[in-house]
């Protein structure tokens, strides 16, 4: 009960904050009051993103070997779905086993594109550059997602001589359910991986890296048996090494992580660095959690990279119920959030999955609205997966609803920025609509363009990508006259310009 208590508190508080449709449990009476309608007067700021998984062919592309063109029209339509649903990032799986699904010059093709690692599109094109581009197009940004250390997946066809498992074969394991996986603590490793990455974030207009809680394998992949590097850390202590074996591997991963961050920065520093891990750290942080202790079992010290910032944005893997008492949603936020010592971005990973029914629905909204109130210097939320809003009835109520008013990211102050400049404007005002049309001294430096509309008292904003250079706007709604039209440039870094005001009489 306490908990349904505290709940509700929250959701009072959030919809005074953050002006959203109230929450009641769907029904079938009409209007659904998941769908009111708010007005708002100034562009809300909160992550909105979605994992597109390639491994096993979860979201993308549907089988392995279809038609290139088959792989692009899936791609677009998944982008189509996020866009008409205002979100803003798209975080698209392109290393799923230690395979490409882009031009690398040190691992092979993905199985999941052609059905034959190694083999390249045919015609060829570039999965990721596609990606990108279709994204960007649409106003999206891009997060390139991999794992860290899979190196074969069960589902990913026979290990073929171009597999990383054959070529690094001295730094590979093989794992009881059919994984194979690289050791974390080879040097070798690291640094290859590292390597492999910065390669990606060079060549590639990334918006962001990203990284889920693939370190070491959960115990189940072993059968529960220990991970098989006991040669490797027979070999550490012969050296002098004085680390337990847990601690040792988790030195491993920690340097992995800081290093990555550090060298992503040095190269581009605009590029996102976000880590998605297991949801719970330890059981009894906080006191009443229990479940998988990621620090014993994954080698994943995940409170230590928020608490020394290396990272942009941090995404535990929270996909329990709000009222799951061991595994507490709004308990766990919390407690990440009072570990969140470096003021980076927290947006917790949700299982959209469960929206299914009428009460799934309704858990996720409440999810949604729990991180506003919990987070709402820097709201946020990603989706598992994308799969999710082929629901009519849950899109409807993302696009209607709770996700009304679309969106820019929340500021990344310790980042540099670029500054841009304000857009020049030109207008044709008619009998009914006016013609608007804006252009950029420094398009290269124009991610978006907002704009705002006045009618009577109420404003209105649209977010366009920057392919848009002009829109058509009509001068009567509901009655109400056109008055002002303010457009303001927004830069890759979601910084704003200075805005352009136009005033009618």
């Amino acid at each position: 009960m306490m908990i349904r208590v505290i709940f509700s508190v929250l959701i009072s508080v959030t919809l005074i904050a953050c002006q959203s449709a109230p929450l009641t449990p769907t029904t079938k009476q009409q209007p659904n009051p998941l769908l009111a309608t708010i007005h708002t007067e100034d562009v809300v700021r909160e992550f909105r993103a979605a994992w597109v998984a390639t491994v096993a062919n979860i979201n993308w592309p549907q089988q392995p070997g279809l038609p290139v063109e088959e792989q692009k029209r899936q791609a677009i339509k998944i982008l189509d779905t996020l866009q008409t649903n205002n979100f803003n990032t798209v975080i698209f799986q392109v290393r799923p086993q230690a395979d490409a699904l882009y031009q690398s010059s040190t691992e092979p093709w993905s199985y999941y594109l052609t059905g034959e690692q190694g083999q390249e599109p045919e015609p060829f094109y570039d999965p990721l550059q596609f990606w990108i581009e279709q994204a960007h197009k649409r106003g999206l940004k891009l997060h390139a997602w991999f794992n860290p250390y899979r190196v074969h997946h069960p589902s990913g066809g026979s290990v073929s001589e171009q597999s990383m498992s054959v070529q690094m074969a001295e730094d590979v394991v093989q794992l009881k359910n059919g994984m194979h996986w690289f050791i974390p603590t080879n040097q070798f490793v690291i640094d290859y991986s590292i390597t492999t990455l910065l390669e990606l974030v060079e060549n590639y207009d990334i918006d962001g890296l990203h990284y889920d809680d693939y370190f070491y394998p959960y115990p189940s992949y072993n059968e529960g048996e220990d991970f098989p590097d006991q040669s490797q850390y027979l070999d550490y202590q012969k050296q002098g090494g004085k680390l337990s074996k847990g601690d040792w591997r988790r030195a491993a991963v920690n340097q992995f992580t800081k290093t990555l961050y550090e060298q992503v920065k040095q190269l581009k520093p605009h590029v996102q660095v976000g880590i998605s891990p297991f949801g719970i750290y330890r059981p009894k942080q906080p006191a009443t959690i229990r479940g998988l202790d990621q620090y014993e079992k994954l080698y994943a010290d995940a409170k230590l990279w928020l608490n020394e910032g290396w990272l942009d944005y941090f995404t535990p893997q929270l996909y329990w119920p709000i009222n799951q008492y061991s595994q507490s949603y709004p308990l766990l936020i919390a407690w990440w959030q009072s570990q969140n010592t470096q003021n980076r971005h927290l947006w917790p990973g949700i299982n959209t999955l469960i929206a299914n029914t009428d009460a799934g629905i309704d858990e996720v909204v409440n999810q949604v609205m729990i991180n506003r109130a919990m987070l709402n210097n820097s709201p946020g939320v990603v989706f598992w997966n994308v799969k999710s809003l082929e629901n009519a009835d849950f899109s409807q109520v993302i696009e209607k609803g709770v996700f009304q008013h679309q969106a820019l990211l929340p500021l990344s102050n310790w980042l540099p920025v670029q500054e841009v400049s304000k857009p020049a404007v030109s207008y044709n005002q008619y009998a009914q609509v006016t013609k608007l049309s804006w252009h950029h001294t420094q398009p290269e430096h124009v991610f978006k363009t907002l704009v705002y509309l006045k009618y009577g008292d109420d404003w209105q904003y649209k977010i366009y990508p920057s392919i848009m250079r002009s829109i058509t706007v009509e001068n009567n709604n509901n009655g109400l006259a056109l008055s002002h039209i303010r457009i303001v440039a927004v830069s890759r870094d979601e910084m704003l310009s200075e805005p352009i005001e136009i005033q009618f009489q």
